[in-house]
């Protein structure tokens, strides 16, 4: 079977570990060209990374006939034009979360996507890990009763203000690159809820440096999401779902390759659950390659996407900031 070809959209920081290592470790899969916008750039990234073609062109590389799919890493601002340009192309797509920069572009995107029947996954690498699975089996359980409380956090230190995960034009902002993962989790767990109240720490007028919201599924719980790339809660990454039988409780359930830890508590029983530590990238890129190979359906598909830009767009307007716009 010819190998599963993927090019890289940007010489991204992130790109070794979400796509490069992996790919190295699965021999139906290359990364086979990158394109970054100063050839230079690209020609360095593609020589320390052993990728065989460098383009200086994005469009370039999409027209690459040769390649099958590509990653898109690109910042924030930038996500929703080039999965468009690459499904034009007739690429499928690994787009890094968040999906777009609001939710009528993801609403254009996924439309895009139906329409060419390629496959599009948003990168939520922590939700094709066994760890994932086992929070929404223990929910759907009924172990812990009916919902009262779910809460979810995502909080980093990211005090370089200069990074692009601060840049308004970019689609910046910590509701964007640290609270997407809170709020994505918080669906996975509660349901699709309601935004009642959300306040912002400020970097600038229209950029937060961390978020609060509170939360309302439809079937009577609340919740709260805690996002953060700079403020007094330096390090949470982090969840809590309080049942009236019992209640669950993870510590990073976004990277569980390095570290985790999950409680469940009914009653007088207390009990801790172990995962895998292969790292969750892997398990994506296995996800990614299935669906294009197999029409295996994936866990992270464009409807998806959309209701997650739904709910960070509430909480920009329950915070009184202006929603973020594509670059």
């Amino acid at each position: 079977m010819r190998r599963l070809r993927i090019g890289v959209l940007g010489a991204a920081r992130i790109a070794p570990a979400a796509l490069i290592g992996p790919a190295r470790d699965d021999p139906a899969v290359e990364v086979a060209a990158v394109a970054a916008r100063d050839r230079a750039r690209a020609e360095a990234f593609a020589r320390k990374h052993g990728i065989p073609m460098a383009y200086d062109d994005y469009q370039a590389l999409l027209d690459d006939p040769e390649l099958d799919a590509v990653y898109n890493p690109l910042p924030n601002g930038l996500h929703g034009r080039w999965t468009l340009a690459a499904l034009a192309a007739g690429k499928h797509v690994l787009c890094e979360k968040p999906f777009t920069a609001n939710a009528d572009e993801a609403r254009v995107v996924a439309a895009a996507a139906r329409e060419s029947g390629l496959v599009v996954m948003e990168a939520f690498h922590y939700r094709y890990h066994p760890l994932a699975r086992r929070l929404r089996e223990i929910i759907e359980s009924g172990e812990l009763g009916p919902l009262r409380r779910v809460m979810t956090a995502m909080c980093f230190p990211l005090p370089r203000f200069s990074d692009i995960r601060y840049d308004y034009g970019l689609a910046g902002g910590a509701l964007m690159d640290a609270g997407c993962y809170a709020v994505h989790l918080a669906r996975l767990l509660g349901g699709e809820p309601e935004v009642i109240t959300a306040t912002a720490e400020l970097r600038d007028p229209r950029v937060d440096r961390a978020m609060r919201a509170e939360l309302r599924f439809p079937a009577g719980h609340t919740g709260t999401i805690t996002c953060s790339m700079w403020s007094r809660d330096v390090l949470r990454m982090s969840a809590r779902v309080v049942g009236e039988h019992g209640e669950l409780r993870v510590i990073n359930p976004y990277a569980p390759q390095f570290f985790h830890r999950l409680t469940v508590r009914t009653g007088d029983h207390r009990r801790t659950e172990r995962f895998s530590r292969r790292p969750t990238y892997a398990y994506q890129l296995d996800a990614f390659a299935a669906a294009i190979r197999d029409g295996t359906p994936i866990l992270t598909p464009p409807e998806d996407s959309v209701a997650t830009m739904t709910v960070i767009d509430a909480i920009y307007r329950a915070a009184n900031l202006p929603l973020r716009h594509p670059t």
